[in-house]
C-alpha cells in the first residue's frame, strides 16, 4: 500500500480510499513490522493529495479510539506527521 501510494501516481484516489478499512482492521496487530507497515501506508496515503490527507486523518482519528496500544501508536504518529 505504501509503495503504491509513493510510486503509482496514476492510480485514482478510490484505490487508496479502499485501503483505509484494511489499515484500520490491521492496526491492532502489535507485531513490530506489521505496526510499522500499517503506519507507513497510512502516512503515505495521506501525503498524496489534500483529499486523501483528509481521509487519512479521519481514519487515524478512528484508529486512535481502538482499544489497542499498537493502534494508538499508529494513529498518533500518523496524525503528527500529517499535521493534524
Amino acid at each position: 500500500m505504501a509503495g503504491l501510494a509513493v510510486h503509482r501516481k496514476e492510480l485514482p484516489d478510490e484505490t487508496f480510499l479502499g485501503f483505509l478499512p484494511v489499515i484500520r482492521r490491521e492496526a491492532s496487530d502489535d507485531r513490530n513490522f506489521v505496526k510499522k507497515a500499517v503506519n507507513w501506508a497510512l502516512r503515505q496515503i495521506g501525503k498524496r493529495n489534500p483529499r486523501l490527507r483528509r481521509a487519512a486523518i479521519a481514519e487515524a482519528r478512528r484508529i486512535l479510539r481502538l482499544d489497542s496500544p499498537a493502534a494508538r501508536w499508529i494513529a498518533r504518529d500518523a496524525l503528527r506527521e500529517l499535521g493534524a
